[in-house]
């Protein structure tokens, strides 16, 4: 079973990932795109990251916004599987 993180792990989130915020039991983005083609070329690529991770975000995409919401509901809680997969997302944002 997936662990969720300690509290000294999520008070570590806001300098690891400063882009993201912690709510409650979510590490949550938001993104902006020039227009929905952008945006949809974006999920895609976030898409082949959370295959290859076996961990698949929530998300919702409206036009040229994208809504990203991280959890391991495994674990009840968040889980260095959503920190890894932030940070890949990161990198390609």
């Amino acid at each position: 079973m997936v662990e969720t993180l300690d509290a000294a792990a999520r008070a570590a989130l806001a300098n690891e990932l400063p882009s993201w915020t912690l709510d409650g039991e979510h590490l949550k983005r938001s993104f902006r795109f020039r227009d929905f083609s952008e945006a949809f070329a974006f999920m895609t690529r976030v898409a082949l990251l959370a295959e290859k991770q076996d961990h698949h975000p929530e998300w919702s995409n409206v036009w040229n916004r994208v809504e990203i919401a991280l959890t391991t509901h495994d674990a009840g809680g968040l889980s260095a599987r959503d920190v890894a997969l932030a940070k890949a997302i990161d990198s390609i944002g």
